[in-house]
């Protein structure tokens, strides 16, 4: 097998509360296990955590590399990397798809896990494009707090209506499609 066909990009996406980042950090892990060389990077616009860290919700550790976007990502990247794991991709730039092909040509298994819709069920951020150019996707589901269905959404609760707004349990809610309700100002 030739160095470029063992790259490929897996994509991890589905709404808050949905086991995202523990999937992510998941395989993560196996492909330490594995001896593989491995980074993990994750933007600097999520503050909830340590900025060295990719921390789960079930406090699932991983020690990573906090970059304020695409850019700083690749000045960032060591050399002769197997594994790239990006968590929170919806926060990065439109450049992360470039990137993450350009890595996945050179060889490298691209992972990365993130929102692929906002609060209004729009596509956020990158992610779109980075699904459509996958070969691996898996979606997410949480549970909706409302009914306890499958949810796939992130209905916010409290804040503004911009795009962008970090938060948590705070903020959000898993919902189902029937329990969503749509944003009004």
């Amino acid at each position: 097998m030739n160095e470029r066909s063992q790259g490929h990009i897996e994509v991890i996406a589905g709404g808050m509360f949905s086991g995202k980042s523990e999937e992510l950090v998941r395989r993560l892990r196996r492909a330490v296990i594995a001896r593989q060389r491995v980074q993990v990077f994750k933007p600097m616009a999520d503050t909830r955590h340590d900025p060295q860290q990719l921390i789960t919700r079930d406090n699932r550790v991983l020690d990573a590399v906090s970059v304020k976007d695409s850019r700083e990502l690749r000045g960032k990247l060591n050399f002769g990397v197997d594994v790239v794991g990006i968590d929170e991709v919806q926060f990065f730039d439109g450049a992360l798809v470039d990137l993450v092909m350009e890595l996945a040509d050179a060889g490298v298994r691209v992972i990365v896990a993130g929102l692929d819709q906002d609060f209004l069920r729009k596509p956020f951020g990158p992610m779109p494009a980075i699904l459509s150019l996958a070969e691996y996707v898996d979606k997410m589901h949480a549970i909706c707090v409302r009914c306890g269905r499958p949810a796939h959404y992130s209905q916010r609760t409290a804040g503004g209506a911009e795009q962008v707004q970090v938060g948590d349990v705070e903020a959000y809610e898993a919902r189902c499609r029937r329990c969503y309700v749509p944003f009004s100002p």
